[in-house]
C-alpha cells in the first residue's frame, strides 16, 4: 500500500507546482486503485462523522412558519447544530414513512431518527442515548407549551401533550408526557 501511495505522489505536482518530468511506470489498474484508496481515505471519515453525528439536525419546514423557527432556536440553544430546508415537510414526511395522522409543521432527522413536530431537545437526547429500534419521535399537531409553541404570545399557557415513539410499522407508544 505504501508503494502505491508513493507512486501516486510521483504523479502529483511538487511544492513548486510543477509536475514531474518522468513518473515511474504503473499499471493503470494500480493507479486507479490507488486514487480510489486515497479518495476514500480523505472523504470517508468526513461522511462517517456527518452520518453519525447525533447533534446534527436536518429540518424541513415551510419558510413562513414562525413556530418552526422557534423550535430550531430551541434545538440550537440545547447544543444541536441545525440545517434548515425551507421547502415544506410533506414530501420528506411521506418519504420517511411517517403516518399522516402523526404530522406536524416540521420534520427533522437526527442520528438516523425522524423527529416530527415540537419534540423537546431533552427527549431527543434521551432517544439518542437509548437507541431504540424505531422510526423516531413525534409530537402530533402543535400543542401550546411545547418547544417553539411556548412564546409570550401564548400567555404562559401550557396544554398537556405526549411525545410518541414511532415504530417502523407506524405504531406508537408514549415516550414522554408533559402535563
Amino acid at each position: 500500500m505504501s508503494q502505491i501511495f508513493s507512486t501516486v505522489s510521483a504523479f502529483l505536482p511538487s511544492a513548486t507546482g510543477t509536475l514531474p518530468t518522468k513518473a515511474p511506470a504503473m499499471p493503470r489498474r494500480h493507479l486507479l486503485a490507488a486514487c480510489g484508496l486515497l479518495g476514500a481515505a480523505i472523504v470517508a471519515p468526513r461522511l462517517a462523522r456527518a452520518a453519525t453525528d447525533p447533534l446534527a439536525v436536518e429540518v424541513w419546514k415551510d419558510p413562513s412558519c414562525g413556530c418552526c423557527k422557534d423550535w430550531v432556536a430551541h434545538m440550537q440553544d440545547n447544543g444541536f447544530s441545525v440545517t434548515v430546508h425551507e421547502s415544506g415537510n410533506n414530501a420528506v414526511r411521506t418519504r420517511l414513512g411517517l403516518p399522516q395522522k402523526l404530522g406536524s409543521c416540521h420534520t427533522a432527522l437526527v442520528g438516523g431518527y425522524l423527529l416530527e413536530g415540537h419534540v423537546p431537545a431533552g427527549d431527543v437526547r434521551k432517544l439518542l442515548a437509548q437507541k431504540p429500534k424505531a422510526l423516531g419521535l413525534a409530537v402530533p399537531g402543535m400543542p401550546v407549551g411545547s418547544p417553539g409553541m411556548d412564546g409570550a404570545v401564548y400567555g404562559g399557557r401550557r396544554d398537556p401533550y405526549d411525545v410518541l415513539l414511532v415504530a417502523r410499522d407506524g405504531s406508537t407508544r408514549v415516550f414522554s408526557s408533559y402535563r
